[in-house]
């Protein structure tokens, strides 16, 4: 089995995201880190190089022998936009999404949502979005 290569690391959130690019992207980033904290009330982790992760679980898949760790909610500032990774139990959130603004998704079950910048969506939507999101992956992974 190959070996995941997203997995914790030591470095620090907060300095990975001060040194993002441009100036607005890195903003964005500290305010994702602040808005995490305090919806999760966990730190925050880096895992690889450039996902900011929150929590963990152990998982196994039902389809092959890989296993592993992984965060329970988590963003990565990427160069193209902010990826959020906050799906998991938002299937069914339709009215959230509707009230969230300018926004992309992708994938299924686990796929990430995707924002331009924090000021094309309604931040207070976004926290309802993270904490639905951290209770059904709490729930589903105990």
């Amino acid at each position: 089995m190959a070996e995941l290569k997203t997995k914790i690391t030591n470095q620090s959130a907060k300095d990975f995201l001060s040194k993002i690019e441009p100036e607005s992207k890195r903003i964005d980033g500290l305010a994702l880190l602040e808005m995490f904290e305090k919806v999760t009330g966990e730190k925050a982790v880096m895992w690889g190089t450039s996902i900011v992760g929150f929590g963990k679980y152990h998982y196994k898949s039902e389809r092959s022998t890989q296993e592993g760790d992984w965060m329970l909610v988590g963003f990565s500032p990427r160069k193209q936009n902010l990826s959020l990774y906050i799906m998991h139990g938002n299937n069914n959130s339709t009215a959230l999404l509707e009230k969230l603004g300018k926004h992309k998704r992708s994938g299924g079950i686990g796929g990430c949502l995707y924002i331009n910048k924090l000021s094309d969506v309604d931040q207070a939507v976004l926290a309802q979005l993270i904490e639905k999101s951290l209770h059904y992956m709490k729930k589903t992974h105990k």
